[in-house]
């Protein structure tokens, strides 16, 4: 059995990362080939947790009165929950030869963590190199899809989908988030990565991630 391609798709949130990550899946089985959907934060039990923090309904005692969990805190629970994640399901359907496509990996936490963390470039730096250590035993994707959209585009899209504001939603953050997906490649150094433009239509993204999986796949575009 030849084991399945990883493939993982990055963006802020509202860059449409579960709707391409859909769309990329069912293109794979359209060809009578098997493809699996998954996504970080996982449904599993350090995932369930993590979206309770996102969704405000998990706070911790702070000195000022109840706070989201630092972002120390949030990394490793981002890397215990990545690590289960390999064990129990991105692996196995791997080596069943099905290509795995997630929605967000390890380069979200370099992206988020980075972003959240307060101080000088330098200690930015130690941040970014402190979680590439968590993280590193967690297997390597095949491609990354990076879809870079405009904060403001994105927030137009959150707002649309109705949902209530998640602990990393603020607009400041999130732009400084897209600022650092920008220069993804620096997080995860010797990963395929590709850059799309997100801003666009959803088919035309979708035709674009289409293009980059053939040319990884060393199929005539």
């Amino acid at each position: 059995m030849i084991e399945g391609s990883f493939i993982v798709i990055e963006g802020i949130d509202g860059a449409g990362t579960t709707t391409q990550a859909d769309l990329i899946a069912s293109w794979f089985r359209t060809r009578g080939l098997p493809a699996h959907t998954t996504h970080e934060p996982t449904d599993g039990p350090v995932g369930s947790l993590i979206r309770q923090v996102l969704t405000n309904r998990l706070v911790v005692c702070g000195i000022t009165g109840p706070r989201a969990p630092a972002w120390t805190t949030m990394a490793l629970l981002f890397a215990a929950d990545r690590l289960d994640h390999l064990e129990s399901e991105i692996l196995p359907n791997l080596l069943d030869g099905v290509t795995v496509i997630s929605d967000r990996y390890d380069l979200s936490s370099l992206a988020y963590q980075s972003a959240t963390a307060t101080g000088s470039e330098v200690e930015a730096l130690k941040v970014t190199a402190w979680v590439r250590e968590l993280n590193k035993h967690a297997r390597r994707p095949d491609l990354t899809i990076v879809l870079d959209v405009d904060a403001e585009v994105a927030a137009k899209r959150r707002r649309k989908r109705g949902s209530s504001t998640e602990l990393y939603e603020e607009t400041e953050l999130q732009r400084a988030l897209a600022r650092a997906y920008l220069q993804a490649e620096k997080f995860v150094p010797g990963d395929t990565v590709v850059h799309i433009d997100g801003n666009g239509p959803v088919e035309q993204i979708h035709q674009a991630i289409v293009e980059a999986v053939r040319k990884t796949r060393g199929e005539p575009a």
